[in-house]
This record gives structure tokens, sequence and C-alpha cells, in this order.
């Protein structure tokens, strides 16, 4: 049997609120530009890139992004737990529960591109476990599965 982290996601402005609280807690500010940036990536409904996410605040701002901009901030809320990223495809995703620490496992839609996550604290333990006794320490499992997700095989029948 799998342990599973039970949470409530986040949306709308109760994400942008948790985001906000675990970033200050960090000992990190919450900026304009960081807020935008937040904003930007909790709208978008699949991973997006750093450039993605540049355009969206460029647009809303008025005036260009540079993409780096974009990268530092988002680089600091891997750290802080805000987002999360998504190795294969070199984006990111809002974090829905901000402030839980655990390893995530994401489902990739090969199709329209939507990313799930799910928790099994069981299964990345043992990834981490197994690393240990290779003699790897501060081990952080990256696990993406790709696949068609739900919707998409429902359109293809």
């Amino acid at each position: 049997m799998s342990a599973h982290h039970h949470h409530h996601e986040l949306s709308g402005d109760g994400l942008v609120h948790a985001a906000r609280a675990a970033l200050e807690l960090a000992g990190e500010q919450w900026t304009d530009m960081r807020g935008d940036v937040y904003d930007a990536l909790a709208s978008e409904g699949k991973p997006a890139s750093a450039y993605d996410i540049a355009e969206a605040v460029s647009k809303l701002r008025g005036k260009r992004v540079a993409a780096n901009s974009v990268y530092r901030i988002l680089d600091l809320f891997v750290r802080t737990n805000l987002a999360r990223r998504v190795e294969s495809a070199n984006a990111y995703i809002a974090n829905p529960h901000p402030g839980c620490r655990h390893d995530c496992i994401f489902l990739i839609c090969e199709v329209c591109g939507k990313a799930v996550h799910i928790d099994d604290d069981k299964l990345t333990g043992a990834l981490v476990e197994a690393a240990k006794a290779a003699g790897f320490a501060d081990v952080r499992p990256v696990v993406e599965l790709r696949g068609m997700c739900a919707d998409c095989t429902a359109g293809a029948e």
C-alpha cells in the first residue's frame, strides 16, 4: 500500500495568498514582479517555459520583461517550494500546495501537455533509499511519466 499525501489543492486567490505567505516565511520578499510571475505561472493550465511566462508578464506590464529575470524568479520559486520544475520539458508549474515539502511524481500528457502530479512517499522514499545505498546524498527524486491523459484518451475514441 502506498503512502499518499492528501492535500486541499489551492487555486485562484487562495493559492496566491498561500504562495506569498510561504515565500515570506522563507525570508524572501513578495515583490510586484514576483507576484506577476507567480500569477502568470499559476494561470497556466500546463507547464510553462520561462519564455512563455516572460511573454505573459510583458503583456501585463506593457513592457518587455527578460526571460533571464523570469528564470531567476522561477529558480527562487522552486527553492522555496512555490513551483516545481518539469525537467523533461524545461518548464515550470505552480505547486498547488505551497509550503508542503515532498517529492512529486508528474504524469505528463504527450497530446495536450497537461501535467498532473501525484504524491507517493513510499515510492519516492524507496528511490531515495536506493540512492543512499549506492552512496549518494541529498537526493531529490525527479519522476516523470509520459502518456495520454483521460481527456485526450476519451477524445481519441
